[in-house]
């Protein structure tokens, strides 16, 4: 009875505080605009097996075995990748894609993913780093959640679909959409 008298005193104070502060049209002295400074581009991530991509831990062999698309259940993957402007493996290095991910599906074709992709492209230069779920056969969205360099309080998300899953090196297009929120944007 305590507990729940005290959590409902808690939410009514909440209450009473955010309305207390809101801020008001006349009291707001500064001025949002609707579009956020942004840039997209894409980027082609070879990752070749055993040459930049190593299995650290295997996991459980009753799962699905290891494929171009699959790993068992529970394996950790890391890799060292390079990021070029096309899917043509020879094309311009513009960065590396270095993480570690751990096949969470029984089926083999998902896993946890983080990863950090530090790029020099369209005069930025810096990291984004991130995290998620990824599948390992369709598209799959990763959410920012970090920056470094001129990436520095970015937020956003990266698209990673994949291209060619045949042969030792696989390729992904990886879809980078970034936004500066208003606070990290220097004045000119």
């Amino acid at each position: 009875m305590a507990s729940s008298l005290q959590n409902y005193v808690f939410v009514v104070l909440l209450f009473l505080v955010t309305i207390q502060f809101k801020p008001t049209s006349s009291s707001s002295h500064h001025h949002h605009h609707n579009h956020l400074k942004s840039l997209h581009f894409s980027l082609y991530q070879h990752e070749t097996i055993n040459k930049t991509g190593y299995i650290i831990v295997n996991g459980i062999k009753e799962s699905a075995g290891v494929t171009e698309t699959t790993t068992p259940f529970g394996t950790l993957f890391v890799f060292q990748d390079p990021l070029t402007l096309t899917s043509n493996r020879s094309s311009k290095l513009v960065g590396i894609a270095e993480g570690t991910s751990i096949t969470s599906s029984l089926d083999g074709l998902q896993s946890i993913s983080i990863a950090k992709l530090t790029v020099r492209v369209k005069g930025y230069k810096g990291s984004v780093s991130i995290v998620g779920g990824t599948n390992n056969i369709k598209a799959s969205d990763h959410p920012i959640v970090g920056g470094t360099e001129d990436f520095l309080f970015v937020q956003g998300y990266v698209t990673s679909s994949p291209v060619d899953l045949k042969g030792i090196t696989v390729t992904y297009k990886i879809e980078f959409h970034i936004y500066w929120p208003p606070y990290a944007i220097q004045s000119s």
